[in-house]
């Protein structure tokens, strides 16, 4: 198992009272942020005709702010829009002189803010908060019938919860079903009324992607934090040990509470359910912009199944037919159960075996082993090799099969 893999801890859900009310509540949106970014985009392009930037009158207070972008707008460079003023003479047409007028950096900053108010107010609508007897998380409205897309280890094994909407209003919910070893469960609550939220395409993001974590850290409800789309195609695993393939890594701040909520993107699109968040493993605390989400379509594949079927009946997961368990030692990974006409025990393996290596990949760990199937495909024949219990070593091939919902 990596330094990295170790550092990667469940963004459990917060416990309720004092001593959950730690002083880790998301950022602020921040204007400086807002001109960075502005900035950056100004210099990707913005326009420095004297009529796309508009000109304040002598002695104004301040300029016209641009229209902000109607809600599902994208933005590239240079595409903020405002009229240009009219002359200092009164006589409506526009000024020539630049002296006084707003930078191109400003208005970006403007349009960006506008935009991100534009989506908190479209998604917020569509984000919940999930409580047990036991703590809180947050959760996306997914469609008409009451269904609620949040995850795992959010319903932490319950089967009813309460429910606190937008609105105010405080419903029942239901489990329907639940996939651990993607991280994702289905609520349903019972209330009408409910604004689905828009699931995004997530194959179509790109690292530098503009993006917001809506949910409810540590119970203050609808909270937003911002952030980029930082890498793609991550696997991590959690402390449970199931691994979670082709997560997004996210700057936006994951706090505890935010699990289960919304990754959007600036067409107000959901494209992720924030999960994890990563650890320090020099200062034991939490890593600042380091947190991790699963795509929108894994999401919305399993919700889907689970709706229609109560299970996952297509996971996408390769599987072995095992159980494993760590060597007080290290030096792989313990097979202490063997699923009886599985992928293994058609192979060969059997209790007491020890895995060193799965296709190629070594293997020093339970947490490695659930790692490297992560990222192999059912049906893939690989290699797998072994240490029997008497010491003696072999390989052997194995065709993996699907993981069971």
């Amino acid at each position: 198992m990596t330094t990295a893999s170790r550092s990667i801890i469940r963004e459990v859900a917060a416990r309720r009272g004092p001593a959950g009310h730690r002083r880790a509540v998301g950022r602020p949106l921040r204007l400086a942020t807002l001109a960075l970014v502005s900035t950056l985009v100004a210099a990707c392009g913005t326009s420095t005709t004297p009529s796309a930037t508009p000109v304040a009158p002598p002695g104004a207070g301040a300029s016209a702010a641009p229209a902000a972008p109607s809600a599902g707008a994208s933005l590239s460079p240079g595409t903020a829009r405002a009229s240009a003023a009219p002359a200092a003479d009164g006589s409506g047409s526009p000024s020539g002189s630049t002296g006084n007028a707003p930078s191109g950096a400003a208005f970006g900053a403007e349009a960006l803010q506008a935009q991100f108010v534009s989506v908190i107010q479209k998604v917020n609508p569509s984000v919940v908060l999930i409580q047990t007897n036991v703590g809180l998380g947050s959760g996306i409205v997914f469609d008409t019938h009451g269904d609620i897309v949040t995850n795992a280890h959010v319903a932490g094994g319950a089967t009813s919860f309460t429910v606190t909407l937008a609105d105010g209003r405080s419903v029942s919910g239901k489990l329907v079903g639940e996939f651990v070893p993607n991280d994702i469960a289905v609520i349903r609550a019972s209330a009408s009324n409910l604004q689905p939220a828009t699931f995004g395409d997530s194959s179509k993001l790109q690292v530098g992607d503009i993006v917001l974590a809506m949910g409810n850290p540590l119970g203050l409800q609808s909270s937003v934090t911002e952030g980029i789309v930082s890498a793609l195609g991550r696997t991590v695993a959690e402390p449970n040990g199931a691994a979670l393939p082709n997560v997004i890594q996210t700057s936006a701040a994951i706090n505890p509470g935010n699990s289960g909520g919304a990754l959007v993107d600036l067409a107000g699109d959901v494209v992720g359910i924030p999960t994890l968040a990563a650890t320090d493993p020099q200062i034991g605390g939490a890593a600042a912009g380091i947190g991790f989400a699963i795509p929108s379509n894994v999401a919305k594949d399993l919700a889907s199944q689970i709706i229609a079927y109560g299970k996952v009946i297509n996971s996408h997961r390769a599987y072995l037919g095992i159980q494993s368990a760590d060597l007080f030692a290290g030096g792989g990974a313990l097979v202490y159960s063997v699923v009886p006409g599985g992928p293994a025990a058609k192979a060969g393996l059997r209790a007491g075996d020890i895995i060193t290596a799965i296709d190629g990949q070594a293997i020093t760990s339970a947490a490695d082993l659930a790692t490297a199937l992560a990222d192999l495909k059912p049906g893939q024949t690989v290699s797998v090799s072994i240490t029997h219990p008497d010491g003696s070593q072999a390989t052997v091939h194995v065709t993996l099969g699907q993981l069971p919902g």
